[in-house]
C-alpha cells in the first residue's frame, strides 16, 4: 500500500493598501478655490503681455476662452513680442500644450465621465486641475475638486485677462508685479507633497535638470516634453537594480538545501 503526501508551499497574500480617509466636501472646495483664485489672478499678466505684444482685445480674450492653458498662451505672446514668426510661435505653444493630452489619459480613469461629457471636461484639463484632482482620495472628491478648480480658474482667468488687456498701459511691466510667476509657483506647491517616494523625487529632479539643460538649446515647449523621459529612465534603472539584487540573493543550493527548498513530493511506502 502506497501513500503519497504532497507538501505545497503557500504564500501569504500581501495585505491590501489601507484606503485613504474620506475628505470633507468643504475641504475639497476650499483647496480647489484656493488654487483657482491664486492662479486665476495671473490672467492679469497674460492680458498685459498679450496687449503689449500687439494682439487686439478680441484676440487676447479669444486665446483665454478657447485655448485656456496659461503656459502655452504666455509662450505664444512672448514669442510674438520678441518678433518671432507667428507659425513658429504657434508651434512652440502647441508643443508646450501637448502635456495636457497625457493629463487627460490619467484623469479619464480617475473621473470616469461619460463619453458625452468628456469633450467639455477636456477643456479644463490643465496643470492645476490635474494636481487638485489626483490629490483626492476617491472619485466623488476628485470630480468635485476638478469641477470647482476648473470653473473658478476658468472664470477668473478670463475676467482678469480682460481687465489686464484693458488696463495694459496702467499696469505696465508684468515682471515688476511678478504675476507671471504665480501659476508655476502654485503648481510646484501642489506637486511637492505628492512626491512621497525616493523614485518620484529622483524622477522630478531629473526632469528639472533636463529642462534647465535643454531650455537654451531647444525651441519653446520641447524641453517640457523631453523632461517626460525622466520617469521611464528612472524606472528602467530601478528595475535593473532590483533584478541585480534578486540575482545576488540567489544561492546555489546544496543537496540538503535542495531537498528543503523545492516543493517536495515524498512517497512513503508501507
Amino acid at each position: 500500500m502506497a501513500e503519497q503526501t504532497d507538501i505545497r508551499t503557500t504564500e501569504e497574500a500581501a495585505p491590501p493598501e489601507p484606503a485613504r480617509p474620506a475628505k470633507p466636501d468643504s475641504a475639497v472646495i476650499r483647496d480647489a478655490l484656493g488654487v483657482g483664485i491664486a492662479v486665476g489672478l495671473s490672467g492679469f499678466a497674460f492680458g498685459v503681455t498679450s496687449a503689449g505684444a500687439g494682439l487686439s482685445l478680441l484676440q487676447t480674450c479669444a486665446l483665454s476662452l478657447l485655448v485656456f492653458t496659461g503656459a502655452s498662451q504666455f509662450a505664444l505672446v512672448g514669442a510674438l513680442a520678441a518678433g518671432g514668426n507667428p507659425l513658429t510661435a504657434a508651434a512652440g505653444a502647441f508643443f508646450l500644450g501637448v502635456r495636457n493630452a497625457f493629463y487627460g489619459l490619467r484623469l479619464s480613469a480617475v473621473l470616469g465621465y461619460r463619453a458625452t461629457a468628456r469633450p467639455f471636461a477636456a477643456h479644463w484639463v490643465i496643470d492645476e486641475t490635474t494636481a487638485v484632482t489626483l490629490a483626492q482620495p476617491d472619485r466623488r472628491s476628485a470630480r468635485l475638486g476638478f469641477t470647482v478648480t476648473g470653473l473658478s480658474l476658468y472664470a477668473l482667468w478670463n475676467l482678469t485677462t480682460l481687465i489686464g488687456a484693458l488696463g495694459a498701459e496702467a499696469l505696465g511691466d508684468t515682471e515688476a508685479w511678478g504675476l507671471d510667476a504665480a501659476s508655476p509657483a502654485v503648481f510646484l506647491a501642489l506637486l511637492a507633497p505628492m512626491l512621497r517616494s525616493t523614485v518620484e523625487r529622483v524622477a522630478a529632479g531629473l526632469a528639472v535638470v533636463l529642462v534647465m539643460t535643454t531650455l537654451p538649446l531647444l525651441p519653446t515647449g520641447v524641453p517640457v516634453l523631453l523632461s517626460a523621459l525622466a520617469a521611464p529612465a528612472v524606472l528602467v534603472v530601478q528595475g535593473r537594480r532590483e533584478r541585480a539584487q534578486g540575482t545576488g540573493n540567489d544561492t546555489t543550493p546544496t543537496a540538503d538545501g535542495d531537498a528543503h527548498d523545492r516543493p517536495a513530493t515524498e512517497e512513503k511506502r508501507a
